[in-house]
C-alpha cells in the first residue's frame, strides 16, 4: 500500500521513525513533509496528506502534531476522508473497525514513540467491519 505521512514541529521527531515502521511492513511511503523541526502550520503538510488520501494516490495517512486536532480537524476538511485522533493502541482499531477512517492523526505531546509505533501498525492491520457500521460511516459525508 501507499501511505501519506506528514507532521507539524511537534510530531516532526516521530515521523521518520515511522517512516520507518511503514517501510519495514512493506508500504511505499510518501512523506509530505515537513523537512525539519523549525515552527510550521501543520494545515500546509496535513492538506496534501489529506488530498493524496482524497484523490486515491496514497490507500492511508499519517498526520502527526502536539495534540493531534489540529491536523485532524484539517483533515477532516476532505470530502472522503475520516480522520480519526488516537491516543491507544485500541482507539486506532476502533477507527478502522467502526469508522473507516482513513487518516490516523496521532498527538506527539501526549504519547510516547513505541506507543505512536502501535497504534499506526494497529491502524493498517485493522479490516472495516462494515455490515451495521458501513451505514453509519455512508451517512458522514456532507455531499
Amino acid at each position: 500500500m501507499k501511505i501519506a505521512i506528514g507532521s507539524d514541529h511537534a510530531g516532526f521527531d516521530y515521523k521518520a521513525p515511522l517512516v520507518d515502521v511503514l517501510k519495514e511492513l512493506g508500504h511505499d511511503v510518501e512523506d509530505f513533509g515537513p523537512a525539519t523541526a523549525d515552527s510550521v502550520d501543520y494545515p500546509d503538510f496535513a492538506h496534501p496528506v489529506s488530498s493524496s488520501v482524497e484523490e486515491g494516490k496514497s490507500q492511508f495517512g499519517v498526520l502527526i502534531c502536539g495534540s493531534a486536532n489540529g491536523v485532524a480537524i484539517t483533515a477532516n476538511k476532505h470530502q472522503g476522508i475520516r480522520a480519526a485522533i488516537a491516543w491507544q493502541k485500541e482507539i486506532s482499531v476502533l477507527a478502522r473497525l467502526h469508522n473507516d477512517a482513513n487518516i490516523i492523526c496521532i498527538p506527539a505531546r501526549f504519547i510516547d514513540l513505541d506507543l505512536a509505533k502501535e497504534i499506526v501498525k494497529a491502524f493498517l492491520t485493522t479490516d472495516f467491519e462494515g455490515g451495521r457500521h458501513a451505514n453509519r460511516v455512508n451517512k458522514i459525508s456532507c455531499s
